[in-house]
């Protein structure tokens, strides 16, 4: 097992680590060092199998992904663990020549990222991991489209790639979710945020 206070200097000496060798709790790599994340919650995990049943009528189930670890740009490596990820083929493609389920910046961007946000008021480090700091990073990486869906403050937001930033919609009740990469959805904030319970 790794210990805490291991830095990782590139994504090969992190990549190469067995998984037996790696936390069994929920983690992220930030900045080179495996950070704890806490224990997701029953109603996220909820919400992102829904979101993922829905997302089977638009993609095959072998192109949808949770657990799957997405190298971002940054100062010293990081990787992020989105609630739910749609792969493209290509995707698929490069990352079955690995041993672990990890997008490296080398690998095709998946065309999109659900991140749901845990609990917890502005001050939180979860609200600004899932406010401020993944949204900037899944832009400098290029991944198209982004929703985060919060439900402590009952909305569902799409942020969709213009140039090097994200424009963002947010979502609340029945207002029917737009999303650019699924024009064909038809699905409610609501639909999302309460069919999980």
């Amino acid at each position: 097992m790794v210990q805490a206070q291991t830095r990782f200097n590139s994504i090969e000496e992190y990549a190469s680590l067995d998984t037996s060798d790696l936390p069994e709790c929920r983690y992220e790599l930030v900045d080179g060092v495996i950070v704890e994340m806490g224990a997701e919650n029953d109603q996220n995990l909820e919400i992102a199998e829904y979101l993922a049943s829905v997302l089977l009528q638009f993609v095959p189930y072998y192109l949808l992904r949770r657990g799957t670890e997405i190298q971002v740009k940054s100062a010293l490596v990081t990787c992020r663990e989105p609630d739910l990820t749609v792969l493209t083929q290509e995707t698929r493609d490069a990352m079955r020549r690995d041993k672990r389920s990890l997008i490296t910046l080398e690998m095709p961007n998946p065309i999109l990222v659900v991140e749901i946000v845990s609990p917890g008021d502005e001050t939180e480090p979860n609200y600004q991991r899932d406010y401020v700091q993944k949204p900037e990073e899944y832009a400098a990486r290029g991944i198209p489209e982004f929703w985060r869906v919060d439900p402590t403050r009952g909305g569902v937001m799409v942020l969709w790639l213009e140039g090097t930033a994200y424009k963002v919609r947010e979502f609340r009740g029945t207002d029917r979710v737009i999303s650019p990469t699924f024009p064909q959805l038809q699905l409610t904030a609501d639909q999302i945020l309460l069919n999980a319970n």
